[in-house]
């Protein structure tokens, strides 16, 4: 459920299914970008019309790591000391149209939004840090050296992507789409049923995805087993996991047209997340203040009363009052 390149309307008119994972995004004025006023989406993304300057190289360096990283910093890399993504999962897996697509996690001005604090770490990070943060969870592998080539070309693609953010970087539709939490908990077997109806397609009936023959890189990535994301990673939140594909699954709709209902996206979230996948070492130690927790963090220690399983599944409205009345913080996920 996470591939996607290309704006949907250049994938149908133009260029067919088949070129999706190169993940060129144009910010074409599509059904799914027009309703946002944000012109940062408009911009040529496109890292194949840039002129070859030392610092566009750079770029397009970034951009070939983000768009095919088993290659460059994954299993694929022949060079042993340079594997560094434990999996076959590539940073536009997650972030769609080469990190260009609304409610997709986007990552135009990502840059100028750091340093920023992270409660995971209860501490102020750096942009370098973040994507180690990805590498440790999403890709479930290591850090990556911050001064290595790889790290230094993916900041200066995500740093040209936000050419032409504000300041602080701040961008109608980052993160991802809000959904209304039903109030009950995750129904297993309705999420079971959302997967066979819409994911089935493309992820398969076992959930490992789907390859390229020519190459064996992903066209749609595996959603559990040992090729998928820890469980350490920010996607095994239910609510997280719901926000993803409530904008941007089935693969090709756009956040203003939806397929799923907010009950299907959660009930399938939850159904994905509870398949098994690789462990996260140490990950008890994430966010120190446990306050900061967020209600679906599927993993203890928590400081409050409710379960794990209440954690994994739901319903998260009690978990969220509590915080509320005993800490004053009205948490949203």
């Amino acid at each position: 459920m996470y591939i996607g390149f290309f704006s949907a309307l250049i994938i149908v008119m133009s260029f067919g299914i088949m070129m999706m994972r190169f993940g060129f995004g144009f910010g074409s004025p599509d059904k799914g970008l027009a309703t946002i006023p944000d012109g940062v989406y408009y911009m040529d993304y496109n890292v194949n019309n840039l002129p070859l300057t030392e610092k566009n190289i750079l770029v397009k360096k970034g951009f070939e790591i983000f768009r095919n990283t088993p290659l460059h910093i994954g299993p694929k890399q022949k060079d042993s000391t340079q594997i560094y993504a434990g999996n076959n999962l590539a940073c536009a897996s997650c972030h769609l149209d080469g990190g260009t697509k609304p409610y997709a996690a986007p990552l135009i001005g990502v840059v100028k939004r750091f340093p920023q604090f992270r409660g995971r770490e209860n501490k102020i990070g750096t942009i370098e840090e973040r994507i180690n943060g990805c590498m440790e969870r999403s890709m479930n592998g290591r850090k990556l050296p911050e001064n290595s080539d790889a790290m230094v070309a993916m900041v200066a693609y995500m740093d040209w992507l936000g050419r032409a953010a504000p300041s602080n970087g701040k961008i109608e539709g980052q993160g991802f789409l809000k959904v209304k939490i039903p109030e009950r908990a995750v129904d297993l077997s309705h999420g079971e049923t959302v997967y066979q109806k819409h994911c089935v397609i493309c992820h398969g009936a076992d959930g490992q995805g789907q390859s390229l023959p020519q190459n064996d890189l992903y066209l749609y990535p595996p959603l559990w087993g040992n090729d998928s994301y820890n469980n350490g990673a920010g996607m095994t939140r239910v609510i997280t996991a719901a926000q993803f594909i409530k904008g941007n699954m089935p693969f090709g709709i756009t956040f203003d047209n939806p397929t799923l209902t907010d009950e299907e996206a959660y009930d399938v979230a939850g159904y994905i997340n509870q398949k098994l996948r690789p462990t996260k070492p140490n990950r008890e130690a994430d966010f120190p203040d446990l306050v900061k927790k967020p209600v679906s963090t599927p993993y203890g220690p928590y400081i409050d009363p409710f379960t794990e399983e209440q954690h994994q599944l739901g319903p998260f409205q009690p978990i969220m009052d509590y915080y509320q009345k005993e800490h004053q913080l009205r948490k949203t996920k």
